[in-house]
Parts: structure tokens; C-alpha cells; sequence
């Protein structure tokens, strides 16, 4: 492959009335673009652009070693233009270390309102325009799908057709509906993976009961408590990557002479699990992504009550998915600085409308996602219902894969969704 990287500078408030005047703040959005060899320059230049949209919130664009799965399907008919959503990445990042920079915490909280999805669309059309392009094909997936739907509402003359994986967002409804059905989710996912696995339910509770009794302290200093060792349910979200918590639970405890206690093996792969250092947006910001005009308030804390089997004292704990809680800004380091800012998001009352359901109802941009009936983060039910909101977006329901289903056969699934948006424009 060739690449080639792009630096873009872009208002931080596109929707300000002074946007584009001389005094206007800027950040800077990058983006790397992926062109297959198997095309000559020139000819690679005529290809149209397909812009990735990446999950999240706070995850940076993928950084391709060689192009595979999806992108080598995709390679085969774009250019591929990889995003860094701003705040990540090369985009103006923002973490700990940065975010001080805008002042106190309302300041930091008012800088923050401009790195949801209306902004990344605003983004991504100042793009399509400096790169001289026509319409242009989107694929979202998780997130990314999110944000396409935003991108079909308030910028649709901007889209040639739209794909979305694992990425069909509630248009309308508080934060709390999300978290009550993906709790469910969790929950029988967990009793799927003890079917599977009938010895790592001894395992997990073993852990927990160790947790309570006996401090242990990630690499990096913090202690490991049991609220935050369920956090390696993350693992239950994909089809193959379910085998690595088997894993992981294998070798957890090693001898020694002050008896049985966590190994270093087992505890440092628990930190890059737990550790939010890497992305620190997704902590502050996952929740904001379902707010419109009303608080979030901790959605998943306060749901968290009405199913106490998740509770860190349960007898027979279950591990938890993406859920964010007010207590990752206590125990996780890179998120402590944060702590206030994050208290006024889950606080903030006026978020702006991600969604324009009436634009969505007469929508004309050919558009196809994928469901996975399993999916513990995107819940079927409301991915369904965000689907019929849609005029003319394509469905294609699989039980075969989970959130991540394009690590498992992305080439497959791109074609397949890719052909669906051409049977309706041929």
C-alpha cells in the first residue's frame, strides 16, 4: 500500500456565527490516506474517496500495517481516508496532561462540547471540500455508525452512500433505555460464556473474593479492586476474542511465600484492559454520545441498581462491558485530573440534537448496516428501531458475529453491505 498523511486546520465551534473569521479558534484534524499498490498513481488519484469512521468515542484512527480484512476489500474501489476524530490521535489530543490548558473545569467542560458528532461531521465536510472530492462513501463502525446517522441528518449532499457496522444509535430517548437493555445483554452473555466455560465461574469469584481480602496493585501503582477487575468483560463483546478471558483467568494466581496472590502476567494484562491512559475521551465522553437536551447523569451507575447481580459485592459476580461510572475518576490515574470535568458533562443539561429524525425519515443516501443479534454494546432491539426511522436503509441481521465482526471476516461483511447500497443505486 501507499500512504500519504494529511493535517487539516478546522474551527473548534463550526456552529458559532464567527466559524470561519480571522479571530476563529482552530484545532487540527489528521488523517492518513491508504491507496492499494495494485493501482498506479494516476490511476489512484481518479479512485473516489472512502472515509472510515472509527469506534469510540476517543479511539483514534487504525493505524494499518497492510491493508486487510475490510480495508483490502475496500482498497479494491477507494482511496481510504482514515480519520483521526478530533481529540485523538494527531488531532489536537486531549487528555490529563492537555486538557489543563483550557483553564478550570468549566472551561474544560465547555471545550469538550465541541468533540461529539455534530463537530466530527462538520469536520469530515471541511475535509471532503479541501480534498476537492464529490459525494463520498462513509463507513461507521460502533460509534463510527453514529456518527454516519449525524452525518445522514445535517449533511447528506455531502454522502455518495453509507455503510455502518454494529453502529445503529437511538435517535430519540434518555441514556438510561441504552444501559437497561445492555445490561440485560451482559448479563446473558456472561451465562453464555460459564456454558462454554463452567470453571471460570470458580475463577472470577475466586478473584473477586481475593480483591476484597488481599490488596493487589496494577503495575502502574493503582490498587485493582473488584468493581475494576470486572471490567475484563470487555473481552464478552466479541465472537473469538471471548477465549481470550479463558485466558486470562488461567494463570491468575501464582504461589508464593506469602501465599496464593495475583500474578505479574495476570495483572498486567489486567491494566491494558482497566487503564483508560490511552483513551481517556471515551471516559469522559461515552455518555454524552446519547445526550440531547436533557443530562445523562450517570446513566449506567444509576441502572446499575435496578440488576445487583453486577454488583462488586454479589456472591456470584458478573463482569461488566463498556459501562462508565463516577468511580473510574477515582481509581484509574489517568482519569483523576479529570474528575470535575467530568461531573459537569454527566450534569450538562442543554446537549444540541445529534439526530434530525425528519431529515432521517425522507432520507435518500443508499445505506446498508449490519445488525449482530447478540450484540452486547449495540443493542438489536433499538438498532432495529433506529433502522425503520430511516427511509431506505438496508438491514442485514447476523448471528454469526458480535461487536467486532469485522476483525472476524470484515472482507466478507464490507463486500456484502458494499452491494447492497449498489443494488439500489443500479
Amino acid at each position: 500500500m501507499r500512504t500519504a498523511e494529511h493535517y487539516f486546520s478546522v474551527p473548534l465551534d463550526h456552529f458559532s456565527p464567527a466559524a470561519n473569521g480571522a479571530d476563529s479558534e482552530t484545532i487540527t484534524v489528521f488523517a492518513r490516506e491508504y491507496v492499494s499498490t495494485e493501482h498506479s498513481e494516476a490511476a489512484a488519484e481518479r479512485l473516489p474517496w472512502l472515509v472510515y469512521l472509527q469506534g469510540g468515542p476517543g479511539g483514534r484512527g487504525n493505524r494499518l500495517m497492510s491493508l486487510g480484512g475490510w480495508s483490502k476489500a475496500a482498497a479494491k474501489d477507494f482511496r481510504i481516508l482514515m480519520l483521526d476524530q478530533r481529540g485523538t490521535g494527531l488531532s489536537s489530543p486531549i487528555d490529563r496532561n492537555t486538557l489543563p490548558a483550557r483553564g478550570d473545569a468549566p472551561a474544560q467542560a465547555r471545550y469538550l462540547e465541541h468533540f461529539r458528532a455534530d463537530s466530527i461531521v462538520a469536520d469530515a465536510e471541511l475535509i471532503r471540500h479541501a480534498l476537492g472530492s464529490e459525494p463520498w462513501t462513509i463507513y461507521g463502525q460502533s460509534y463510527g455508525g453514529f456518527c454516519a446517522l449525524t452525518y445522514l441528518s445535517f449533511a447528506p449532499d455531502g454522502l455518495r452512500e453509507v455503510l455502518i457496522t454494529g453502529g445503529l444509535a437511538p435517535l430519540t430517548g434518555p441514556a438510561d433505555r441504552v444501559y437497561r437493555e445492555t445490561f440485560k445483554r451482559v448479563a446473558a452473555r456472561n451465562a453464555e460464556y460459564y456454558g462454554w466455560y463452567p470453571e471460570d465461574r470458580g475463577a472470577v469469584n475466586r478473584i473477586a473474593r481475593h480483591l476484597r481480602d488481599t490488596e493487589e496493585f496494577l503495575p502502574g501503582g493503582e490498587r485493582l479492586t473488584v468493581e475494576r477487575f470486572q471490567m475484563v468483560g470487555s473481552f464478552l463483546g466479541g465472537n473469538t476474542r471471548v477465549d481470550g478471558l479463558h485466558h486470562l483467568l488461567e494463570d491468575a494466581f501464582v504461589d508464593t511465600p506469602r501465599g496464593a496472590r495475583l500474578s505479574d502476567a495476570f495483572l498486567e494484562q489486567v491494566r491494558s484492559l482497566v487503564s483508560r491512559a490511552g483513551n481517556p475521551l471515551y471516559a469522559l465522553m461515552h455518555e454524552s454520545i446519547y445526550g440531547q437536551g436533557r443530562a445523562t447523569d450517570w446513566a449506567a451507575w444509576r441502572v446499575l441498581r435496578e440488576f445487583p447481580e453486577f454488583s462488586p459485592n454479589a456472591p456470584e459476580v458478573l463482569l461488566t462491558g463498556e459501562m462508565v461510572y463516577p468511580w473510574y475518576f477515582e481509581q484509574d490515574a489517568a482519569l483523576r485530573p479529570l474528575k470535575d470535568v467530568a461531573e459537569l458533562l454527566a450534569a450538562k443539561t442543554d446537549w444540541k440534537p445529534l439526530y434530525d429524525t425528519a431529515q432521517l425519515a425522507a432520507n435518500t443516501v443508499p445505506a446498508a448496516a449490519a445488525v449482530y443479534s447478540d450484540d452486547i454494546y449495540v443493542e438489536r432491539g433499538l438498532s432495529l428501531e433506529t433502522a425503520a426511522a430511516v427511509r431506505g436503509l438496508q438491514t442485514w441481521e447476523s448471528s454469526d458475529f458480535h461487536h467486532d465482526g469485522i476483525a472476524d471476516d470484515g472482507e466478507a461483511i464490507f463486500s456484502r453491505l458494499l452491494g447492497m447500497v449498489r443494488s439500489v443505486r443500479s
